[in-house]
């Protein structure tokens, strides 16, 4: 167990982290973000519940 610990930790200082995450829309300014994402998200959470 050592050693996947030793392999994790080297592997997430290698590439800076293991995960990342991509916007499946182009964000070309503030406005954009707020749209997709805080506060934009709530309104579809709203129409789900």
């Amino acid at each position: 167990m050592k050693n996947l610990r030793r392999e994790a930790l080297s592997a997430h200082k290698k590439y800076k982290g293991k995960l990342s995450v991509v916007s499946k829309v182009p964000l070309k300014s503030k406005r954009d973000m707020n749209l997709f994402y805080t506060p934009g998200v709530a309104e579809p959470c709203k129409e789900i519940v």
